[in-house]
């Protein structure tokens, strides 16, 4: 029977990279709604949902060594990634929908200012930052998979 843990100097880069991802997504996601007075829409909220959490579970998984935290952390992924998605084809135009999550009665994410890093909508920022928690995840469970075979 294998472990579920490893020592800090065994524990592969790509779950910090993960948590880094995360960790930033949700700082900027405060900075944005707290600093900057910018009240998040619908689709937005749902992101941040799924988004906070990443940030907490990543972080103990990687002070806990635990090797199993795709079981916890893709669900979350999967879920925000998803709606996130959604957000970006509605944003882009390519999907349309009998509610707007993005109204002018309400906050928008359609606003020039709320164009952030390169210029990227939010709703862009936060699809590449789900897919590249879930690309790091994969990452990390293969590249764990692998070594307990050689071992």
């Amino acid at each position: 029977m294998t472990s579920r843990h490893v020592s800090s100097a065994q524990m592969p880069i790509w779950l910090y990279a993960a948590w880094f991802i995360a960790l930033i997504a949700t700082l900027g996601a405060l900075f944005i709604g707290e600093v900057l007075g910018q009240t998040p829409c619908v689709l937005c909220w749902y992101q941040r949902i799924a988004m906070f959490p990443l940030a907490l579970i990543l972080g103990v998984a990687c002070m806990m060594n635990d090797l199993r935290i795709g079981r916890y952390a893709f669900p979350l992924v999967f879920i925000g990634g998803a709606i996130a998605l959604w957000h970006s084809l509605l944003y882009a135009g390519l999907i349309k929908e009998a509610i707007v999550p993005c109204s002018q009665n309400g906050p928008s994410c359609t606003d020039s200012a709320m164009l952030t890093v390169a210029n990227l909508p939010i709703p862009y920022l936060s699809f590449i930052s789900f897919m590249a928690i879930a690309i790091l995840l994969i990452i990390f469970h293969f590249h764990n998979k692998s070594s307990k075979v050689s071992t």
